[in-house]
């Protein structure tokens, strides 16, 4: 493997001792006068007289409001959009003075869609405004860094929340970050930031603290060191590679503190592209060094046939030309979403700390680095500097334990999790996985550490085991860059837990919340018919999990069931998965797995995510429902009115021939390891 993180390269002509510092950035944070306006609130229509819990950033920037068009107009949809299923007239109501946001916990979960917090703070401006979002304990957390990049004021306080009413006039001290419900008569102080997330708030954000320390990053070289056994005893898998990172030397890795961290790998997608774009432009001026680290992957505009979709991918490909960023780092449409293509390219390694745009970063866990997401302006600053700033998180351990029942696959051991989990998910913190059985493949950890995401986690890992390597040294990959990583014996979890794989069958997550999981044999007896059967996407696209529907299928053909009831279609997670699905399979007799889809019914797709946010002809209309292996089913998510609900890939595979939302069971199949087992 060739991945190593690099020292800046210049452009020629460039010289490194001419690059240097923007004046120093006036303070934002301070102001001569408060901020005042009215509240808006948003109220939960099922719990009166509550705030709304949970409003994902697919209900504050709907997807098809996060096209950019050029980087000199990228907010014009996104200010168009805020709220716009939601709240149709939040425009107008902030143009009015109805400056405070009033939501409940969990605020901006979700997608890393920095168009959101970039959107709101746009709508404001546009009528001289400044806009205050005021929320409940948690957020999410790409939003909340998004928010202190961009300078959108964000105050996490319970108990104004659970004060504020409709027509109450708020305050907001920026200095001191004091929030007073004027109308009341009441004052709070909201969970207060770190020292660093206050600096970068008072000095004008991400572009101001990129453009002061750019010419420091060109000059310095990055350097990888490990912590010594001593260190290390104290320290979680996530915790040593973060130590290992540091930028400066003397940090200190704990829960809490805000760090620079070198990455190994910075990628976007077409759809986070642009924005890290006009980020790093506005740091580096655009032809002073190439980008470092780069990646971009188009896997989320591509296939919809839209000009405005077209002109947006359009910004990375130039960008790409320009930098001389190519394959691998550079995936054209049909190369694979890139939660899979770049892994299966070589260009994540266990030990790497890699921050993606994206969300379901965080599926490079499954191969024993730490992967993060992080939102489009961080990853612009990470190839301007090399490296993001990272708060550290409170470590959690769940150790998986017992063993696997029939049909039971990665899919069922997350959506069990969420379900155990509930309102509160993992409460932000790292999760560490433990597969003491290890019985878990990289298909199903990739799953797992994937939704993560939707498990408001920070970040998800399963420390490099043997499976790990095994599946490096499957591909050829003997010529790793870094040690292998394993918790230290006295590391401290905020929460230590178990899950009993014995425990578990298969699940349904029904609308609206991957956590919404009930077993599958139960769902059964509903009989839910649905509308579109979907295979495929990041968290369920590879060849293992393509494979394991197939057999289903292929075993189905006796027992009567040879043609799915309802639509199916089948999307690979990358290009080379549906090559490879062309193959004859001995599993299945010879037959490809394409052959097994095709024969039963089944469309097989370009690799790309549109389905799973709404977009292309495979998208939901209103009233529609799915079945799929994606990974978010929240209101709107799939489609505009339509419902998803969620599953491994053989239940998939069985209720698209069923006709109703059921497991293999209901086929009359009967698990046989040596038929079904190890796929």
């Amino acid at each position: 493997m060739s991945q190593r993180i690099e020292p800046a390269r210049l452009w020629p002509g460039v010289a490194a001792a001419a690059i240097t510092a923007a004046p120093e950035a006036r303070d934002h944070g301070r102001s001569a006068r408060m901020i005042r306006g009215k509240a808006l609130i948003f109220w939960d229509p099922r719990r009166p007289g509550r705030k709304l819990d949970a409003i994902d950033t697919d209900q504050i920037t709907p997807a098809t409001d996060c096209v950019s068009e050029s980087l000199e107009t990228l907010d014009e949809r996104w200010k168009a959009g805020s709220f716009r299923y939601l709240m149709p007239d939040f425009r107008a109501r902030v143009h009015a003075g109805e400056t405070f946001v009033v939501a409940g916990d969990r605020f901006a979960i979700g997608s890393s869609r920095e168009m959101s917090p970039a959107g709101l703070k746009a709508v404001a401006e546009e009528r001289g405004l400044e806009l205050v979002v005021v929320c409940g304990q948690s957020m999410g957390d790409i939003f909340r860094r998004n928010a202190f990049n961009l300078g959108l004021h964000v105050v996490q306080s319970p108990e104004a929340v659970a004060d504020a009413r409709d027509g109450d006039t708020f305050a907001f001290d920026p200095d001191g970050r004091q929030l007073v419900n004027e109308t009341q008569g009441k004052t709070y102080d909201p969970v207060p930031l770190t020292p660093k997330e206050d600096e970068i708030r008072r000095s004008g954000g991400i572009f101001a603290l990129g453009r002061r320390e750019f010419p420091e990053s060109v000059r310095r070289a990055p350097r990888v060191e490990w912590p010594d056994a001593e260190t290390a005893r104290g320290l979680t898998a996530t915790e040593q590679i973060v130590w290992a990172h540091r930028v400066d030397k003397d940090a200190d890795v704990r829960p809490g503190a805000t760090l620079r961290v070198y990455a190994d790998l910075l990628p976007a997608s077409d759809g986070t592209a642009p924005f890290s774009i006009y980020t790093f432009d506005r740091i580096t001026g655009g032809s002073t060094i190439f980008p470092r680290q780069a990646a971009v992957a188009n896997d989320h505009f591509v296939f919809t046939g839209k000009d405005a979709d077209d002109k947006q991918t359009s910004i990375g490909r130039q960008f790409a030309t320009k930098h001389r960023i190519e394959r691998p780092y550079y995936a054209t449409p049909g190369d694979g979403i890139f939660h899979f293509y770049f892994p299966e390219q070589g260009l994540v390694m266990p030990g790497a700390f890699i921050p993606g745009a994206d969300s379901h970063s965080r599926a490079y866990g499954a191969y024993g680095a730490v992967g993060i997401g992080v939102g489009s302006t961080t990853l612009g600053f990470g190839w301007a500097t090399g490296y993001v700033y990272f708060t550290c998180a409170k470590q959690r351990r769940v150790r998986f334990t017992g063993k696997l029942l029939p049909w039971v696959s990665g899919k069922d051991v997350v959506l069990a999790l969420l379900r155990r989990w509930g309102p509160k998910q993992s409460q932000g913190m790292s999760v560490e996985f433990v597969d003491a059985g290890l019985q878990l493949p990289l298909s199903y950890r990739n799953t797992i550490a994937n939704m993560m995401a939707e498990g408001e986690a920070m970040s998800g890992i399963f420390a490099p085991d043997d499976i790990t390597y095994a599946w490096y040294a499957q591909k050829g990959w003997t010529d790793l860059p870094y040690p292998r990583v394993a918790p230290g014996a006295g590391a401290r979890y905020e929460i230590d837990e178990e899950l009993d794989l014995g425990e578990l069958a298969p699940f349904v997550a029904k609308p609206f919340s991957p956590g919404n999981a009930f077993p599958a044999d139960e769902v059964a007896k509903e009989r839910i018919t649905f509308d579109k059967a979907l295979i495929g996407s990041c968290t369920n696209g590879g060849y293992d999990d393509l494979l394991e529907a197939a057999l289903v299928i292929d075993a189905a053909r006796s027992r009567g069931f040879s043609h799915a009831a309802r639509e199916f279609v089948i999307f690979p997670g990358s290009g080379g998965v549906k090559q490879d699905i062309e193959d004859p399979e001995p599993r299945l007799g010879g037959r490809s797995i394409a052959a097994v889809f095709r024969d039963a019914g089944g469309e097989i797709r370009e690799s790309w995510c549109g389905p799973c946010f709404g977009q292309g002809r495979d998208a939901l209309g209103p009233g529609e429902r799915a079945i799929t292996s994606f990974n978010r089913n929240w209101q709107n998510r799939m489609g505009i009115g339509g419902e998803g609900y969620l599953a491994s890939p053989v239940v998939v595979a069985a209720s698209a021939l069923l006709g109703y939302i059921g497991p293999p069971g209901e086929l009359g199949l009967e698990w046989d390891p040596d038929r079904f087992g190890g796929a």
